[in-house]
């Protein structure tokens, strides 16, 4: 919910107080963003495989649990935030949203869909943190899969724009 307020009240003030002429930079800010907003969303699935199987109360899941909530409160939130409060302004800036650009709303869409597996993950850090994990390695394993399936969608679609 905090990071909801955040992205609007960032896009607010980049909406009021950028000029177009700034396009090139937020889209250079989206573009980092975007990496780093990935980097931790295909990691922190990756630290779960390797915490479920660590023991409750070991060093080894103490140190598992400072990893994934550092992960996820300093490079993962702020990078989504970064992208799609700099992917709103792009879109509203190059006039994307306006047009017949269906590309653009399955890509946003995608988006959204990335958006709730960040959600699922930020639980899921709360549950490893209070010892409550009830999903096996396998299951992170196979979950550490899907933002890169997404990622591919997304990219295409920018890069193609195949309708």
């Amino acid at each position: 919910m905090i990071a909801l307020a955040v992205t609007c009240l960032i896009a607010a003030l980049m909406f009021l107080l950028l000029p177009d002429s700034a396009y090139l930079w937020v889209k250079s800010v989206h573009v980092f963003s975007v990496i780093a907003w990935m980097a931790g969303m295909l990691y922190l699935p990756r630290l779960f495989v390797y915490h479920a199987g660590a023991e409750v109360g070991s060093v080894q899941s103490e140190t598992f649990k400072v990893m994934e909530r550092r992960l996820l409160k300093g490079i993962i939130n702020p990078s989504m935030i970064g992208t799609w409060v700099a992917g709103l302004w792009l879109a509203v800036a190059g006039g994307w949203l306006t047009g017949g650009d269906v590309w653009l709303h399955v890509k946003i869409l995608l988006v959204l869909v990335m958006s709730g597996i960040h959600g699922m993950l930020t639980g899921a850090t709360r549950r490893f943190a209070e010892d409550r994990n009830e999903k096996s390695a396998r299951y992170w394993r196979v979950l550490n899969e899907v933002p890169a399936l997404l990622l591919v969608g997304i990219v295409v679609l920018v890069v193609v724009k195949p309708f």
